[in-house]
């Protein structure tokens, strides 16, 4: 199948063209351009004039590569923000551990927006409660940005994807690592103080009601999770996914989002890490 032809099953189906900005009275302004989504005219991003697209057939080309090279089938596609983000996901393994069956997956992410150069990732997906986890989403050897020179670099992308795939194997072998230490009090306390960048106060008062509110929904997540996984590390940092999957923001996709590329990704790796310091 081509590229094309996998698009056309995906909300992915469009271009982008570049067009010029002009003032009100007809003025082009100098060394810029706006990116525009063809089907529907959405403005995606506002950029110099040495910006390169970098098409979602272009993108939907690569990960084929990589799927033809390495056997792993694509799995979803999806945007952000009507098209400012772009990702396609690869099937990676799986493991079966205290009786959930955890998937892995690669994703590979692009923007229109200028947000975030080419770059790839894992993730996990506890299937018992469906939580999500994203490792850091990072460039593969070469910082591949939007620019004219990125295109002759992209294959160099298919030499690094076997990184992540050990990456990957390391996490599987982390969790279980997790599974083995007992949750304290302790543990629960620093966790919701780094989710809440709580860090440096010694005791959970004198915070807004919404806070507490949050801090509250994390908590019932953190023992709903310790009460079917067991009371371990493991079962806390599930607890953390289900609260940032399901609960910190009233859309999925906000949720996916920010676990993605945004502040909520890097407090959940700030506490995985934290986690295995213990383990």
């Amino acid at each position: 199948m081509t590229a094309q032809e996998m698009l056309s099953t995906t909300s992915l189906n469009w271009n982008v063209k570049k067009e010029n900005l002009l003032t009100e009275s007809g003025i082009i302004i100098p060394d810029k351009i706006a990116l525009i989504r063809e089907d529907t005219n959405s403005i995606l991003g506002i950029h110099g004039t040495g910006y390169a697209e970098y098409q979602n057939e272009e993108l939907m080309e690569l990960l084929l590569k990589i799927s033809s090279s390495t056997g792993l089938a694509i799995h979803k596609s999806g945007d952000f923000g009507v098209g400012k983000k772009v990702y396609i996901q690869l099937k990676s393994d799986d493991m079966i551990f205290n009786g959930d069956k955890i998937e892995g997956f690669i994703t590979g992410c692009s923007s229109h927006d200028g947000s975030t150069s080419l770059c790839f990732g894992t993730s996990t997906l506890t299937i018992s409660c469906l939580n999500t986890f994203y490792r850091a989403m990072r460039n593969l050897d070469t910082k591949l940005k939007h620019t004219v020179s990125m295109r002759p670099r992209i294959d160099q992308i298919l030499f690094g994807i076997d990184k992540l795939l050990l990456e990957e194997k390391n996490t599987f072998e982390e969790l279980k690592r997790l599974a083995n230490v007992e949750m304290t009090k302790t543990h629960q306390d620093l966790v919701t103080k780094m989710m809440f960048q709580l860090e440096h106060t010694d005791k959970l008062i004198d915070i807004s009601t919404r806070m507490k509110n949050q801090m509250d929904t994390l908590e019932m997540d953190i023992l709903r999770e310790v009460g079917e996984k067991g009371n371990s590390l493991y079962g806390l940092f599930n607890g953390v996914t289900r609260w940032t999957t399901h609960d910190k923001y009233k859309e999925y996709a906000k949720s996916m989002e920010n676990k993605m590329f945004a502040k909520t990704g890097e407090l959940e790796r700030q506490v995985y890490n934290k986690l295995l310091q213990f383990a």
